[in-house]
């Protein structure tokens, strides 16, 4: 299928930290909105699309739409400001970054620190931490105090660009995985099972969204969408890779959260085999998707899995996928989703 990078453009470079989730929440439904039987917006601020099956089992897939950012915690008396972190970061990965601070208007910051020109040698030693940092906006503090607030939220700013048969922006964790299920909306006529295709809020802070949407679903299978580590680079090991780029999209076996369910595992790498659709597997030994959500909230629990998407230098400004990886993950959610109620489900 064609490659539509304008909109997955648009995707990853909307801002959407953990719960601060409307922009995203906003494109999403002008995109889907003429493509599902109905959609809503639960009290989390999960959006919810059904699309009806040819049964009356329930699938929920779900890719989360929050991206990692920050949250204004302080402005000094100079009109520096101060920030927690929405989401987990490498306090490294901050250095000469610019970011956008969503206040009564969006102002462009960079993050600062200590010149390493009036640095101690002890202090060139250290490892950066994240209180060593802070946002410069230009402005003295009764200006930042105009349009900034304690409370607003705080992305990174960076533009998505093309880099041989891979792109690469920030936010591709987990805006790659929105990509994939709007279209999988967008192109999927007979779901095999009525289909709740959720982009769910605040993962990057706990699974938070996920959890809400499988309680009120109660889902009988599951899919979860997520980015993964791909570890293929200088000086890592084999056994470290996790999963190569461009090696094909990955099935999740296990993470940090979840065990995923033997039978969706065999079902997907199936699946995938049949449409010629190359594949990998992934063990991710930390961290944790909405396929732990997805799995244990539901009132009988689902028989949850995970298609993974391969990405390099996960939570930077600089995250990479290749296009042949997201497209065969796009094709595999489509197929797994046209077969999955004519599988033996049974424990053997």
């Amino acid at each position: 299928m064609s490659f539509n990078t304008p909109l997955l453009k648009n995707i990853c470079e909307i801002a959407g930290a953990p719960g601060f989730e409307s922009r995203i929440r906003n494109l999403i439904i002008e995109e889907i909105k003429e493509y599902v039987d109905s959609y809503e917006i639960d009290n989390m601020g999960n959006l919810i699309a059904f699309k009806k099956g040819t049964t009356d089992k329930k699938v929920m897939v779900a890719a989360h739409m929050d991206e990692i950012g920050f949250i204004v915690s302080h402005i000094d008396d100079n009109g520096f400001v101060r920030f927690q972190p929405l989401g987990g970061f490498d306090p490294k990965t901050l250095t000469a970054q610019r970011v956008i601070i969503h206040g009564r208007q969006d102002v462009i910051g960079v993050m600062g620190s200590k010149p390493i020109h009036v640095m101690s040698p002890e202090e060139r030693q250290k490892v950066a931490k994240m209180e060593d940092y802070f946002i410069d906006l230009g402005m003295n503090k009764e200006e930042v105090e105009k349009v900034i607030a304690v409370g607003d939220s705080i992305t990174r700013d960076r533009e998505l660009i093309e880099m041989g048969d891979c792109i690469n922006c920030k936010s591709i964790d987990n805006r790659v995985s929105v990509f994939i299920l709007i279209e999988t909306l967008k192109k999927i006529t007979a779901p095999s099972a009525d289909l709740y295709a959720v982009f769910s809020v605040q993962e990057e802070v706990g699974l938070r969204g996920a959890n809400v949407a499988a309680h009120s679903i109660n889902p009988d299978f599951g899919i979860a969408l997520d980015t993964t580590i791909a570890y293929d680079l200088p000086g890592a090991q084999p056994h470290e890779y996790v999963t190569k780029l461009g090696h094909g999209t990955a099935i999740k076996i296990l993470d940090a959260m979840t065990i995923c369910d033997q039978r969706m595992v065999q079902f997907l790498r199936d699946t995938a085999d049949s449409q010629n659709i190359p594949w990998q597997n992934e063990i991710l030994v930390a961290g944790g998707t909405d396929t732990a959500g997805i799995q244990q909230r539901g009132k009988n629990g689902a028989i949850a899995g995970a298609i993974s998407i391969p990405t390099r230098h996960l939570h930077q400004v600089i995250e990479m996928a290749h296009k042949d990886d997201i497209t065969g993950s796009t094709d595999l959610l489509i197929a797994a989703l046209e077969k999955l109620t004519s599988h033996d489900w049974s424990w053997k």
